[in-house]
């Protein structure tokens, strides 16, 4: 099963649980379920986690994981996944969503300046947080869709990939 992929690179729970950031979950957070690494779990958090990595604002982790703790999805894969947006990545997945929502507005492209400042940002903010909004909305709502049927699609490819390879097995011991 995949599960072994994905416990190769989670960290170990009780070292999430004893994160200083995390304690305000109090015992929410001690829920063996949040931990499990099941079908369903997985592809929860795999929705989660791609949906607030889309979102631009601060403290994606928390509100991944204030959404994977009702839902029950893995709390790691939920939080980790959030990550796909860092400093590096940022820039062009924004820049790409803020492209997507003026499309979909029917805005005209924003002339980029020779230098970009913090104060042309500024001035310009009130004409890009809309298009780039809604953009990331769409591109959330797609990646986590993604997210959520193609992890279904490939657990079940595994599943039936390790079954055959058991049939298989079986049968050339006979």
């Amino acid at each position: 099963m995949p599960r072994r992929l994905f416990k190769r690179y989670m960290p170990h729970p009780d070292r999430i649980k004893s994160n200083q950031s995390l304690r305000f979950l109090g015992s929410l957070i001690h829920d063996p379920n949040l931990w499990h690494l099941n079908r369903h779990s997985v592809t929860r958090a795999m929705s989660i986690g791609l949906f607030w990595a889309m979102i631009p604002m601060p403290m994606q982790m928390l509100a991944a994981a204030a959404l994977a703790i009702p839902l029950r999805a893995n709390l790691p894969i939920s939080i980790g996944l959030v990550w796909l947006t860092n400093p590096i990545t940022m820039p062009p997945i924004f820049y790409a969503t803020y492209r997507l929502g003026a499309w979909l507005m029917g805005l005209p492209e924003l002339v980029m300046p020779d230098e970009l400042s913090m104060e042309w940002v500024t001035d310009e903010l009130v004409n890009l947080w809309k298009p780039l909004y809604l953009g990331s909305l769409v591109a959330a709502l797609g990646a986590a869709l993604i997210g959520y049927f193609g992890t279904l699609l490939y657990w079940r490819w595994w599943v039936q990939r390790s079954w055959r390879k058991r049939r298989e097995r079986r049968n050339g011991f006979d």
